[in-house]
């Protein structure tokens, strides 16, 4: 799919044994990259504290379309994850951003959309920043992103680390959410 087409792309996996077991203790997350031009998401499955891979894709919105209307796009795409998944939990990640204040920006309200259609949904919202993403996933808060994309496939038995990279990070963020905001 090309970036200009501004649709979603998903990755399907079957849930796990683990989840499907009688009985078990299950909840979804969908964990969510926040941006713009792309959005990473994420849907994982927790179950009796396994956790496992459902969904994961990203929402691409073609540059030179309005800011108004690429912003629409990702609250449209975000609700209809939603709907499709029905998550228990979000979670999204905090902006961190220290040069470009225009793409911080813009970032902040594609955020701002996201975290409005998890409310709209009342789906409680973990908020996690970078750091606290890399110190879950590797135990030190300033790993790079190659160790954690390597403890992403690890933790959801994944034959490959996704990508781009904002989907591997929107798994990052669902397992953050998923370890931080126990039920």
């Amino acid at each position: 799919m090309s970036p200009q087409s501004g649709r979603t792309r998903s990755k399907s996996r079957p849930a796990s044994p683990a989840a499907s077991a009688v009985g078990g203790r299950a909840r979804t997350i969908l964990g969510i990259d926040p941006g713009f031009g792309r959005v990473g998401w994420g849907v994982i499955r927790e179950t009796n504290g396994k956790l496992s891979a459902v969904d994961y894709g990203i929402i691409e919105t073609p540059a030179g379309t309005p800011f108004a209307e690429r912003i629409q796009k990702i609250f449209t795409k975000i609700c209809q994850l939603i709907a499709r998944h029905q998550p228990d939990l979000g979670g999204v990640e905090r902006l961190f951003f220290s040069s470009n204040t225009t793409t911080a920006m813009k970032v902040s309200e594609a955020r701002g959309v996201i975290l409005l259609a998890l409310a709209q949904a009342k789906i409680p919202v973990h908020e996690c920043t970078p750091q606290a993403v890399k110190q879950t996933l590797s135990s030190y808060g300033r790993a790079d992103k190659a160790q954690v994309q390597r403890m992403v496939k690890v933790l959801l038995n994944l034959k490959d680390i996704p990508k781009p990279d904002d989907i591997a990070d929107a798994l990052a963020i669902a397992v953050t959410a998923a370890v931080s905001e126990k039920l």
